[in-house]
């Protein structure tokens, strides 16, 4: 909301009222401008919430649900919302068949989205020199792992040498677990470590 006369956007509201039909809801604001004083009206009209279908993703199994959104507003990939099963990340967006990574909503078929109240699960790889350990990890989502950490993961001691996201593979930097598919290692020589994985295994898969 901007000022119609100097158009500055530092407002103050003075009142406001609510109307609401069998398909939408107006919002009529009175308004004064702080900069030069100015007093205007404002209305916003916006469709009523409607019932959309969600999927969550839980780790190893999913929810089917629905989530009530306004068809007025739009939703993108990463958009957090509040689901009966908690807070979800979208992860991707259907319309007609395609997936998008943003639309309006009164166009969505179906959002898809990850719970982001319970860890991250992601693949750990220990390349053996033929044979693979492989395991799947529950970690906090903001925990970073980086290539050239040095880790503790059951018997091994491994060196990170790639790291693969859900958008790319990583030889540098450092990713958070939220978004990690699996991370790749090789054993080294040390002793010594950055840290320990070792309680955070769920289950060893190969």
């Amino acid at each position: 909301m901007d000022c119609p006369i100097c158009g500055s956007d530092e407002i103050e509201i003075l009142n406001s009222k609510q109307k609401s039909s069998k398909k939408k809801v107006t919002e009529e604001y009175l308004l004064k401008c702080e900069d030069c004083g100015h007093v205007f009206k404002d209305i916003i009209s916006l469709k009523k919430p409607k019932p959309y279908r969600l999927i969550i993703s839980e780790q190893d199994k999913s929810h089917k649900t629905t989530i009530d959104l306004s068809p007025s507003d739009e939703l993108k990939k990463g958009d957090i919302l509040l689901s009966e099963f908690g807070q979800v990340e979208v992860t991707s967006i259907e319309v007609s068949d395609t997936r998008v990574n943003k639309a309006k909503i009164e166009n969505i078929n179906t959002i898809w989205a990850s719970s982001i109240e319970i860890p991250a699960r992601i693949g750990f790889s220990v390349d053996l020199h033929g044979e693979v350990d492989s395991f799947k990890l529950d970690l906090d989502r903001d925990f970073e792992i980086a290539p050239g950490d040095i880790v503790k993961i059951g018997k091994h001691i491994v060196k990170v040498h790639v790291i693969k996201t859900q958008e790319r593979k990583l030889t540098s930097g450092f990713a958070k677990a939220n978004v990690i598919k699996r991370v790749y290692s090789k054993p080294v020589k040390f002793n010594n470590y950055d840290y320990d994985l070792t309680e955070k295994i769920y289950k060893k898969t190969s």
